[in-house]
């Protein structure tokens, strides 16, 4: 049984699977935040990264084309996604306008049976190393679940921004702005 793991860009022959992974990993991270019974925010939620898979793999049809996703595969399956794009409405809000220019990291999803092994950590070193090579030298990213902000703080740092109360009474929505050079392959 090969657990190796290989990062690559998105195909369409993956987007079954990546999507799989979004349905799983969405749901999850929804119900760990207590948020299980917001059946229609999680179908929004999955069908908004579904869409963007889509525009990522079709950038002649429409303006958001400089979204690219990577992929991790254990064998033929994706067990985890990120994407690179322009950064989006939330951040926008958070940071006064402060960060538009600046490129969001975003969509990293695992696999909950595969957590904890260093995939997310991989996807995010290929990212940077990616945004390396094409000269990019900062990116930012943002999280509303309490789990991911916990994760986030630990490999990020303090958060630039933090907008309290965001998502209701005690659910701040965090922004972290990052040096790709922190995060590329050395």
């Amino acid at each position: 049984m090969s657990h190796l793991i290989t990062i690559q860009t998105l195909t369409s022959s993956d987007m079954e699977s990546a999507c799989q992974v979004f349905e799983t990993s969405i749901t999850n991270a929804f119900i760990q935040e207590g948020l299980g019974s917001l059946h229609e925010d999680i179908r929004d939620e999955i069908e908004h990264k579904k869409l963007m898979l889509h525009s990522a793999l079709h950038p002649d049809n429409n303006k958001d084309s400089n979204v690219f996703f990577l992929l991790a595969k254990r064998e033929d399956t994706v067990v985890g996604t990120i994407s690179y794009g322009p950064c989006g409405e939330e951040i926008q809000e958070c940071t006064n306008n402060q960060l538009n220019q600046i490129g969001e990291l975003g969509s990293l999803y695992v696999l909950p049976e595969v957590q904890g092994q260093g995939i997310g950590s991989a996807l995010i070193q290929a990212l940077a190393t990616e945004l390396q090579s094409r000269e990019i030298t900062q990116f930012c990213l943002d999280s509303g679940y309490r789990t991911a902000q916990k994760k986030w703080q630990r490999k990020f740092g303090e958060p630039y921004a933090v907008a309290k109360n965001y998502w209701g009474e005690g659910t701040d929505h965090m922004v972290w702005l990052c040096e790709v050079k922190d995060f590329a392959a050395k």
